[in-house]
């Protein structure tokens, strides 16, 4: 009897994913596999993140992400650089335009599920996990602007969420899995 409560209030990070059209996805998987080739580093699904990590029950978490999917529209993301950041999940990345589709979207979902971000929400697509130097960085960065030329001028719709169990402390990723996944209407 005492493992069926216990399974019940086990909590695990969970976060919500903004996933690209297919076309877009192999464009990218392609950028990260050349970049992950010099400079290392896990191999991850390409995602802007909607809702950062939130410690939830599943049943919780699938929930909320049922009720946040049933309000949102498709929208569309454009890139404005590749772009380095300050850590681990941020090493190399796409920034994207803050327009207020995107910034609402993020809103909307993270209302539905109570996160609290400690900063302003910088709209972003990961290509390259990794603890690199500066300098690292900046060739990986480069790197990026040569193996796709036109990808600091990408615009791609999003019409799709997941929702991915993420435990941050795990730097293989080997544990992240999709949970659920929600199609978002188009009009």
């Amino acid at each position: 009897m005492e493992e069926v409560a216990e399974a019940q209030i086990k909590k695990d990070v969970y976060s919500v994913w903004g996933i690209p059209p297919d076309d877009v996805r192999e464009r990218l998987k392609k950028l990260m596999s050349g970049l992950r080739s010099e400079f290392s580093g896990p191999e991850f699904e390409p995602h802007v993140t909607v809702v950062g990590a939130v410690l939830l029950t599943e049943d919780d978490a699938r929930q909320k992400f049922t009720a946040a999917c049933e309000g949102l529209k498709a929208y569309g993301a454009t890139v404005v650089k590749v772009a380095t950041g300050t850590f681990f999940y941020q090493c190399v990345f796409l920034l994207l335009h803050p327009a207020a589709e995107v910034v609402e979207a993020s809103k909307h979902c993270t209302g539905h599920f109570g996160y609290k971000n400690s900063t302003p929400y910088m709209p972003h697509l990961s290509l390259l996990y990794g603890d690199l130097t500066d300098e690292e960085k900046k060739k990986a960065q480069e790197k990026a602007e040569l193996l796709d030329e036109s990808i600091g001028s990408l615009s791609f719709p999003i019409n799709r969420l997941a929702l991915y169990k993420t435990d941050t402390e795990d730097k293989s990723l080997k544990s992240w899995e999709k949970v659920a996944e929600c199609n978002l209407d188009s009009n």
